[in-house]
């Protein structure tokens, strides 16, 4: 009996998280479009369109540096971006379970029941110090700029594994999906051997990348949430198994390193947060950069001239990585929950007030960067962007990420510096995380200089 109760009270749970968290928003902000709320009408632009809502972005930012809307403040404002992501008045995430009444106490029911993913409790996302201090120092040695210039030279020989896979291809005249056979190959192999991940299991680990990234979306319909939730669950089954394998066997991997690792108390990680931690770095140590590399790979492809000045002065590469970050980020927007009444860009905020923060549109803050709307690999402050977040939730992952893009992105143009995309390119379905879902392309094989 115990056994079919469980299961029932799996199904009610679920079916609530759903409701709370993707129905009843999804029923609310699709009415709030419709009486022409700005922010409903952002969140629906993203959903139907493969185009950022850039003319949106722009409605916000004229009303100030904070919009007030029917559920939300919205800002397009770098400074206020960094604002509300810097203070200490607001917390991680969107916690419909901190509600006052029945809402919130079903909330927190039905989230204790929740597979672990990016956006449930003990994730690095959605924590605060003193346990988000602590979780992040037992993990940002490992991605030091020094530890990630020690892997560069691995990535590059991952690069050029990968590269010669396709050049069979390139001279047999066969057109390729540049996400599926590197995008997505170079970052998942380079985190799937920080991680001690097994080869043979990497294509599952993409795959529960794939399937687990819309748990970052507001709205999603029964059957996907569905879908998702099962990816999650599968994950973390996998995971459980994996983190048995290491304690068994500890290498040298940062996995290993977690498992033992301790604080100056001598407290390590329990099973839940070394769930969620080792998790969310190998899923996000990956699906941010396929997004970054096929956008960088667009871009270039689309701004020849911007690939020319690459080609005749190739120290612009790293700069060329923040400027694709800056151009078209990985991650559209982030969401924010207020702890206390506060002032934010000089507006009171109550307490409970949920602020999204537009990454996007702050990138192309015209206060900040003249021209926003260019594509300029030399753009002398591309690197202010917000696309890595801001503050004590900044990605512990940045210097991995940028150095994966510039080898990644400067190793497929000098291999192939002639490459066609071909028709078919289409965008991910993800509204939050945003890039390219499949990027057909035809290859030539002679190199250019590099200068």
């Amino acid at each position: 009996m115990s056994g079919v109760r469980a299961g029932l009270e799996g199904q009610v749970a679920s079916t609530l998280r759903w409701g709370l968290g993707h129905a009843l928003p999804r029923w609310a902000i699709r009415g709030s479009a419709k009486r022409g709320d700005l922010h409903g009408r952002l969140i629906e632009a993203t959903a139907s369109s493969d185009a950022a809502p850039l003319e949106l972005f722009e409605e916000v930012r004229a009303d100030g540096p904070l919009h007030r809307s029917q559920f939300a403040y919205v800002t397009a404002s770098l400074p206020t971006v960094k604002e509300v992501l810097t203070s200490n008045d607001v917390r991680a995430g969107v916690d419909i379970g901190s509600a006052p009444g029945p809402l919130g106490r079903l909330s927190t029911w039905a989230g204790r029941r929740a597979p672990i993913g990016p956006l449930t409790p003990p994730s690095l996302l959605v924590t605060e110090p003193p346990d988000h201090t602590r979780y992040r120092k037992l993990v940002t040695r490992v991605f030091s700029a020094r530890a990630v210039q020690q892997l560069r030279e691995r990535t590059e020989q991952i690069a050029t594994e990968l590269l010669d896979d396709l050049g069979a291809d390139a001279r047999a005249g066969h057109p390729v999906d540049l996400v599926e056979r590197y995008c997505a190959l170079l970052p998942v192999t380079v985190i799937a051997e920080i991680l001690g991940v097994p080869a043979a299991d990497r294509d599952r680990v993409l795959r529960f990348g794939e399937g687990a990234a819309p748990s970052l979306d507001l709205g999603l319909g029964w059957r996907h949430f569905r879908e998702v939730e099962a990816s999650l669950t599968e994950f973390e089954r996998w995971l459980h198994t994996h983190i048995e394998d290491v304690r068994r066997s500890p290498g040298a991997d940062l996995l290993s390193q977690l498992v033992t690792a301790r604080d100056e108390d001598g407290r390590g990680l329990d099973d839940a947060e070394l769930k969620a931690t080792a998790g969310l770095v190998l899923a996000a140590g990956f699906e941010t950069t396929v997004n970054l590399l096929g956008n960088g790979i667009w871009l270039l492809h689309e701004h020849p001239d911007q690939l020319r000045a690459l080609q005749d002065d190739p120290a612009l590469w790293p700069n060329a990585v923040d400027e694709v970050l800056r151009h078209d980020p990985p991650v559209l927007l982030t969401g924010r929950t207020v702890v206390r009444d506060t002032e934010l860009a000089g507006t009171t905020v109550p307490r409970g007030a949920v602020v999204t923060t537009l990454l996007a549109g702050a990138n192309r803050d015209p206060e900040v960067f003249t021209d926003p709307d260019v594509f300029d690999v030399a753009r002398a402050n591309a690197g202010d962007h917000v696309s890595f977040s801001s503050g004590r939730h900044y990605c512990l992952g940045a210097a991995l990420a940028r150095m994966e893009g510039e080898v990644g992105l400067r190793a497929v143009f000098y291999r192939f510096p002639d490459l066609a995309l071909e028709p078919g390119a289409r965008r991910r379905p993800t509204r939050i995380l945003r890039g390219w879902g499949a990027l057909p392309a035809r290859l030539q094989t002679q190199p250019v200089a590099t200068g």
